[in-house]
């Protein structure tokens, strides 16, 4: 027979026992001392904070005109790029935070919260709009170069500025290199029901992001751009990257540990990624071009980044799972103080975007103007890279000031890690 079981409050608040004297009044009886809380506190999970950073140096790298360290970028050794790793993770974090929220305070305050980080965004895309714009026109007039603004796609702009600014803020005209804000901004307006639903049915969730993926293909879903074409990321599409992460953060990750620690999918993924990494080779190497079958060429090209193909889409899907299955959560070398400017540059990706925007035409510009040749386009991305990691140890030097005063806030997005598998 299992005993009965007692608690602390029962000395206190209990009948008597038989026979024995009454109890005291619970304001006069000893309080005992509240018992110690072990429930451990999460880690937090730098390998998101890790590949985030990294992906926004592989995001300023591959804004730059080619150059030596071009090659090292991830876009050139398989179909897709750091796009695809920005997406994913900043739908697993914005799970993971809002997530908790939405358990812990309800659903119409988590939204609050949602909705306050969009406008957070969408504040600071207008911000990089119009200082990006201004370096763009101040360096055209400056060096009396037209190009500048062909090539950054400001000429309607330049030609209507009235209207320009309106289809601005309405997202649909953007500079060159300024498409990944936008995206971001829709994706995490209808975070919302999504988690939602997640919370309830995170599989069915999962299943009608993938009916909207296909249906995009299907019936060619699309947000419009001005003066013309669509949006360089289709939402319609690139939402089933945004929701498999969040997925991921809600319990998917955990559920998929059995087959991402399976020989099987360990085999696949790297016959995938060698796979992938020939067709590249087939793009730089004219000798190798004819090698491929035609049936082959005829069903895999155009490989379209806009609708994020299923190319793309599996080329990630066999990254992470060799990340995840030989780069654990305790990683040594995640403390390491050589990846440490990877990861303050994770933690603080909107404001790290941001100069990495801006560091890009600049570069461009002196790329331009100076012929330099390998040497000079080496130091630019270096340069940049170390202004965005100066910046990132800025953000964190201030944020534990602030956070030692007192002047504590609730954690957003893209600053906050979590649990992985």
């Amino acid at each position: 027979m299992t005993p009965p079981v007692t608690t602390i409050a029962e000395p206190v608040t209990g009948a008597p026992p038989a026979g024995g004297p009454p109890p005291e009044p619970a304001e006069l009886s000893p309080r005992p001392a509240p018992l110690p809380s072990h429930k451990p506190v999460p880690k937090r999970e730098l390998r998101l904070d890790l590949f985030r950073g990294l992906a926004l140096w592989l995001i300023f790298i591959d804004h730059l005109p080619a150059n030596v360290l071009t090659w090292f970028t991830l876009r050139n050794y398989g179909f897709s790029d750091a796009t695809e790793i920005f997406i994913f993770i900043s739908g697993y974090t914005a799970a993971f935070v809002y997530g908790k929220a939405m358990t812990d305070l309800g659903f119409v305050v988590a939204a609050a919260r949602i909705l306050k980080r969009v406008w957070q965004i969408y504040v600071a895309h207008v911000f990089l709009f119009t200082i990006f714009l201004a370096e763009i026109s101040y360096v055209a007039t400056s060096f009396q170069n037209p190009l500048y603004s062909e090539e950054m796609g400001i000429l309607d702009f330049l030609k209507q500025p009235d209207v320009t600014i309106v289809q601005a803020l309405l997202l649909r005209f953007r500079p060159v290199n300024m498409d990944v804000l936008p995206l971001y901004i829709v994706l995490m307006f209808f975070l919302p029901p999504i988690l939602w639903l997640m919370r309830r049915w995170p599989d069915v969730t999962l299943g009608l992001a993938t009916l909207l993926y296909a249906a995009t293909w299907q019936f060619d879903l699309h947000l419009t751009a001005y003066p013309s074409g669509a949006w360089v990321f289709n939402p319609y599409a690139w939402q089933l990257l945004f929701v498999f992460g969040a997925w991921c953060a809600m319990g998917g990750a955990k559920r998929l540990s059995r087959v991402l620690a399976s020989k099987v999918t360990l085999w696949l993924a790297a016959a995938y990624l060698v796979a992938a990494f020939y067709v590249t080779l087939t793009w730089y190497t004219p000798q190798l071009f004819h090698t491929l079958p035609k049936w082959l060429e005829q069903w895999m090209y155009p490989i379209d980044k806009p609708n994020l193909d299923v190319l793309r889409f599996a080329h990630f899907l066999a990254l992470a799972a060799l990340t995840v299955r030989f780069i654990p959560r305790d990683w040594p070398a995640l403390n390491s103080p050589w990846l440490r400017p990877l990861i303050l540059c994770g933690q603080h990706s909107l404001e790290i975007f941001c100069i990495g925007i801006f560091l890009a035409f600049a570069g461009y510009f002196i790329l331009a103007e100076v012929s330099g040749g390998a040497v000079l386009h080496f130091f630019v991305s270096v340069t940049g890279i170390c202004i965005m990691s100066a910046a990132a140890w800025l953000f964190s030097w201030y944020k534990n000031v602030a956070s030692k005063a007192g002047s504590r806030t609730p954690p957003d997005a893209d600053l906050a890690g979590g649990d992985a598998a």
